[in-house]
Formats: structure tokens, C-alpha cells, sequence
């Protein structure tokens, strides 16, 4: 369970660390020059990545589904207003694909590229590598808006208001009728 932002804050850097490493093997598979070698590598990369990023955000389907149900109802809510397509989801292959598919051109350049001699093979690591760190990046910063909401929800929730008290003031008259009859109150009488 996240208990501080520095511990969101923490977590969004150790999946940071994640990304770009898996971003490397993304590169490093893109180099060989075998079409569809660097498609398969990336739905594998990703399928691994993906879970692991959603667990340690504390939104992994297991991890939502023990959630009381208020919790759950608000964790998928903020879910779907981010957008996110991966979040508190099981990752299967045909996600990824569709995932991919939708950054159709960095995938569709990287494959082409391939068959330039020299050349080709190092731009391909490269939009590969890139595609990779956007794609990953997009997902860390879909799971930390997630958790952060439902970190500041759970301290609102905590949180004890307590208000100054105000002094009173004497009540002020608002007509002369009034007036009069306080100030015969307040008079002193002779006897």
C-alpha cells in the first residue's frame, strides 16, 4: 500500500529504471535485421513490463479486486477518466498488439528502416528504443495520476477539520423601536 507521495514519487522512478532498461532490449532486438523479430520481442517486453508497472502502482486486477468496494469504484473510475488502456487490466497479447497498432507508424518506420544497409538497423534501435520509453513513460504517468488520486482521497478521508471558534458578538439592534425597548431595559428604575 502507498503511504506518501515520497513513496508514489519513489515508485514512479523505479518504473522509470524499468522502462529504460526495457527500452534497451526493445533497441537491441530492432537491430536484427529479421522482419517481425523486433514486433514479437516488443509484445514480450511489454507484456512483462506492463504488469509489473501496474503492481508496484498498486493496480494490478488482483490488487483492485481486494479493494472494499467504495475503494475499488473510485480506483476504476480514475482509471477511466485517465484514459488508460492498460491500467488495472490483465495484459494479454491481443492488448499489447492493439496498443501497438495505435503507434502504427513508429512501428511501420522501424520495420522499414531495417532494409537500409548500415544505417537502417541503428535508426530501427532507435525509434524502437523510443517508442518503447514513450509507450512506458504514457503508462507511469497514467498509474501515478491514478494513485495519487486515490492517495489524496484516502488523506481526505483521514483528515480531521477542526475549525476556530468564533467569538459572538452582541446582537445589534436594526430598528428604533428596537433601540427604545433596550434602552427602557437598561435604565435604571428609582424606587
Amino acid at each position: 500500500m502507498i503511504e506518501s507521495r515520497e513513496d508514489l514519487d519513489a515508485i514512479k522512478q523505479s518504473c522509470q529504471s524499468l522502462v529504460t532498461r526495457s527500452s534497451g532490449l526493445s533497441a537491441g532486438a530492432a537491430i536484427i535485421p529479421i522482419p517481425g523479430v523486433d514486433l514479437g520481442s516488443d509484445v514480450a517486453i511489454l507484456m512483462r513490463l506492463i504488469p509489473q508497472i501496474n503492481e508496484k502502482f498498486g493496480l494490478s486486477p488482483e490488487q483492485i479486486e481486494s479493494l472494499d468496494t467504495e475503494s475499488k469504484l473510485f480506483v476504476m473510475t480514475a482509471i477511466s477518466n485517465t484514459g488508460s488502456k492498460l491500467a488495472g487490466k490483465y495484459i494479454t497479447k491481443k492488448l499489447i498488439v492493439t496498443v501497438l497498432n495505435k503507434m502504427g507508424i513508429k512501428v511501420a518506420a522501424k520495420g522499414v528502416t531495417k532494409f537500409v544497409p548500415l544505417i537502417g538497423s541503428a535508426v530501427a534501435g532507435s525509434i524502437s528504443f523510443t517508442a518503447m520509453k514513450v509507450m512506458g513513460n504514457r503508462h507511469i504517468e497514467d498509474c501515478y495520476q491514478i494513485a495519487l488520486a486515490a492517495l489524496e482521497k484516502e488523506r481526505l478521508a483521514h483528515e480531521i477539520v477542526i475549525e476556530p471558534e468564533t467569538e459572538s458578538e452582541p446582537v445589534k439592534s436594526s430598528s428604533k423601536a428596537d433601540d427604545r425597548d433596550a434602552d427602557l431595559l437598561l435604565r435604571p428604575t428609582h424606587r
